[in-house]
C-alpha cells in the first residue's frame, strides 16, 4: 500500500536518539511501523507542493490502497478534500473520510447549521469575516469562545480564547484576523465537560466509548477547554496534569444518548472512514455538538486508539479496520 503524508512528516529510516514520544512523525511513524509488523508491503510517500508524484506513483506501483495521512495541500487546511478528489479521480481506494464529509465538517459554521437543521443540540453563534468588525448579535450572551472558522488543531486557541465583554471579543476577533488569518467564528461558551466519541465506519458505523478531557492539576479559576498547549504541549500536558479518559457518565443510558447523537453527526455530515466528535456536556447534563473531526489523530496511544481499545480493538485492530473501510467505500455513491 502507498502512504501519503506530508514530505515533512516522513520519519527518517533510523529513528535512534529520537524520542518518539515527543517527535512531529509520531502518528506517521506508528502507523508505518505497526501496518509493517502487520505483513503489508508499505511504501511511504512524502507529498509536497505537487500532486504529480502521487499519479506518477500510483502508475508505477499500483498500491491495492493509499492510507492517507494528509491534512493539507499548500499549507492550507482548507485544501484537504481536494486530495481526496485527486485520489477518487485516479480510481484508487483510500482510507480516510470522503471529499464531502471534509468539506463539510472544515467549516465550522456550515457544519453547526446543517447540524441544527437536524436538531442536533449545537451553541449559538456567528461568523466575523476577515476585515470586518465584530457586530454581536442579541442573542449571543457572554461567555463567548472565539475560534478560527476553519482551521483544526486547536489552531488560535487559548485562555483568551473565552471572552466576557465586547472590548475582549473585539480583541480576540482581531487576533484571529491578524495572526491566524481566518474568518472567526464566536459561539456560546459552554462551561462543562470536555467529551469526545470515536466513530468508524461508512454506512455501518462502530461507536467507540465516550472519552473525556481531564484536568487534575488545574484550578476552577482555568477555563477547561483544549487550548493549543493542552493538546499539543506534552510539557504542559505534564506540568498540569491534563490527560483523557472514558468519560464518568450518570449511568449507561447518558452514554448510549451521546453515542446515538454522534452517529446522527456522522450522517448529517456525510462522513465516511473514520471520526472524532467533540462535545461539550454542561452542569444540566446537556450535551451541544462543538464540531467533527474527520480523520483524527491516529498515533498509538492517542485518544481514538486508546477508545477503541477499551472497545475491544487493539491498535493493529484498529488500523486493519480503516484499512477495510477504505477498501469499502464507493466514491460512485455520491454522484
Amino acid at each position: 500500500m502507498l502512504v501519503l503524508m506530508h514530505d515533512y512528516m516522513v520519519p527518517p529510516d533510523d529513528v535512534s536518539g529520537h524520542d518518539l514520544m515527543t517527535v512531529q512523525w509520531k502518528t506517521e511513524h506508528d502507523v508505518l511501523v505497526t501496518l509493517r509488523e502487520m505483513g503489508h508491503e508499505v511504501h511511504p510517500l512524502g507529498v509536497g507542493d505537487d500532486l504529480s508524484v502521487v499519479r506518477r506513483t500510483v502508475e508505477e506501483w499500483k498500491p491495492d490502497i493509499v492510507f492517507n495521512m494528509m491534512e493539507a495541500f499548500h499549507e492550507l487546511g482548507t485544501f484537504d478534500h481536494n486530495v481526496v478528489s485527486y485520489l477518487e479521480l485516479l480510481r484508487v481506494p483510500y482510507t480516510g473520510c470522503n471529499p464531502r464529509g471534509l468539506m463539510l465538517s472544515r467549516d465550522k459554521a456550515l457544519s453547526k447549521t446543517i447540524l441544527h437543521y437536524h436538531r442536533i443540540p449545537v451553541p449559538e453563534f456567528t461568523v466575523v469575516r476577515m476585515g470586518r468588525k465584530v457586530r454581536r448579535p442579541k442573542r449571543l450572551k457572554f461567555p463567548l469562545i472565539v475560534k478560527s472558522l476553519t482551521q483544526e488543531g486547536s489552531t488560535g486557541i487559548s485562555q483568551a480564547s473565552v471572552v466576557d465583554d465586547d472590548h475582549k471579543l473585539a480583541e480576540r476577533v482581531r487576533f484571529i484576523h491578524e495572526s491566524i488569518r481566518t474568518d472567526a467564528i464566536v459561539e456560546r461558551y459552554i462551561d462543562g465537560r470536555e467529551l469526545y466519541v470515536g466513530i468508524i465506519g461508512n454506512q455501518r458505523l462502530t461507536v467507540f466509548p465516550v472519552w473525556e478531557l481531564h484536568f487534575t492539576k488545574r484550578g476552577d479559576e482555568v477555563h477547561r477547554i483544549a487550548t493549543e498547549r493542552v493538546k499539543w504541549s506534552t510539557k504542559y500536558q505534564s506540568k498540569y496534569g491534563i490527560t483523557t479518559l472514558e468519560a464518568q457518565l450518570p449511568d449507561e443510558g447518558a452514554a448510549r444518548r451521546i453515542q446515538h447523537l454522534c452517529k446522527r453527526v456522522y450522517r448529517a455530515l456525510d462522513l465516511s472512514g473514520y471520526a472524532r466528535i467533540d462535545l461539550r456536556m454542561d452542569e444540566a447534563g446537556k450535551a451541544y455538538v462543538i464540531e467533527a473531526n474527520p480523520n483524527p489523530q491516529l498515533g498509538y496511544g492517542e485518544d481514538l486508539a486508546e477508545s477503541a481499545e477499551l472497545a475491544g480493538l487493539s491498535y493493529e485492530q484498529l488500523l486493519q479496520r480503516i484499512l477495510l473501510t477504505g477498501l469499502q467505500w464507493r466514491p460512485e455513491r455520491l454522484g
